[in-house]
Formats: structure tokens, C-alpha cells, sequence
């Protein structure tokens, strides 16, 4: 009889796209409770590190909402092994005088730790919150070089069906929105 204590421990990492996952959410008015999220994502196997990448706000387009957008980031730094990467926001005046707002460097950083994290072997398996397709290449060299194993979790209106089907397996977000939205009497 084989001793089951001998098992080795499945490591996880968490690498969280914040732009897409800010439009999938808080921008629709859903307010996810990131400890939940974590906590229903790893199950029983150990959280080595999650990610979160995201550009801080422009200060001087609404300091109201810079000074907001910092205290989640705090609230996501005091969470215990989970790490915020931040990138840059580069502001392009529109011809109409307007600015727009893009995140740079956000796919970098998240494909970077990723390949890091597996050549390093801090991990077995990955875990991308993101609908982007853009990591599909990344994901591919990750899985067959580095024998990890990637899933992705999404949202439906974020989704891309060939990201999920470039992954192990895929968590629909959606069907946990119950277990990981953010109780609003806590505020």
C-alpha cells in the first residue's frame, strides 16, 4: 500500500491580466473579493505567488480616482504571497483633443515571470486570468519545453476560445462569481 502522505504537493502560480480583468468586472459594477478569487483557484494545492499587472492611474485626468485606484493596489499588496507588477500608462491625445489611456508592458512582465517561473521550476502549474490570446505563443513553449501545466480563467465577455483551448484545462469564472464577489456589507 503506497503512503499517500508521500504525494508531491501540486505549486501554483497566478498570473492576473488587471486590465482585462478590470473589464470584465469593477467596470460592469462587479466587485470580486481577490482573497475568494485566490482561495478558489488553488483548492488544494499550494499558492506559491500571484500576479497582478496594471498601470497606475493618471493623478492629474481625477485625483479622486488615482487615490481610489491606490488603495486597492494596497489592498492586493497586503494579501499574503500575491504581488503587484506595475507598467506603465502611456496617455495619446486623440484628434479630437481628448486623451486616451493604454497599459504598456503589461503582457511582457505576465509572459516573462511565466517563462521565469518555469525555467526556474518555481511552479507546476500556471494559472492565466486573462481572455487574451496574445499568450497563446508563450503558453505553447511553456507547456511542451517546460512540461507545466497551464489553465486559464476567464470571463465570458472576456474570453478567447483559442486561448482556453492553447491551456490544460479552463475555469469559467463566471460560475464562481457567487463564491468570489465582494460582500457589500464589508463596506
Amino acid at each position: 500500500m503506497k503512503n499517500t502522505s508521500d504525494k508531491k504537493e501540486e505549486r501554483l502560480m497566478i498570473f492576473i491580466d488587471g486590465s482585462n480583468f478590470y473589464y470584465s468586472t469593477a467596470k460592469k459594477g462587479t466587485r470580486i473579493d481577490f482573497q475568494k478569487l485566490i482561495k478558489e483557484l488553488v483548492g488544494e494545492r499550494k499558492l506559491i505567488n500571484a500576479f497582478y499587472y496594471v498601470a497606475p492611474l493618471d493623478i492629474s485626468e481625477d485625483a479622486g480616482k488615482y487615490w481610489k485606484h491606490q488603495k486597492f493596489l494596497d489592498m492586493l499588496k497586503s494579501i499574503q504571497k500575491f504581488k503587484v507588477v506595475l507598467c506603465t500608462l502611456k496617455k495619446i491625445k486623440t484628434a479630437n483633443g481628448s486623451f486616451i489611456y493604454l497599459v504598456k508592458g503589461d503582457d511582457v512582465h505576465l509572459s516573462h515571470d511565466l517563462l521565469m517561473g518555469a525555467v526556474d521550476n518555481l511552479y507546476d502549474t500556471a494559472i492565466i486570468v486573462s481572455g487574451d490570446e496574445d499568450f497563446m505563443p508563450i503558453i505553447k513553449t511553456i507547456r511542451e519545453r517546460y512540461k507545466k501545466k497551464v489553465e486559464n480563467a476567464y470571463f465570458s465577455k472576456s474570453s478567447s476560445y483559442n486561448l482556453r483551448r492553447a491551456c490544460d484545462s479552463s475555469i469559467h469564472l463566471n460560475k464562481l462569481l457567487s463564491k468570489i464577489i465582494e460582500n457589500q456589507k464589508e463596506h
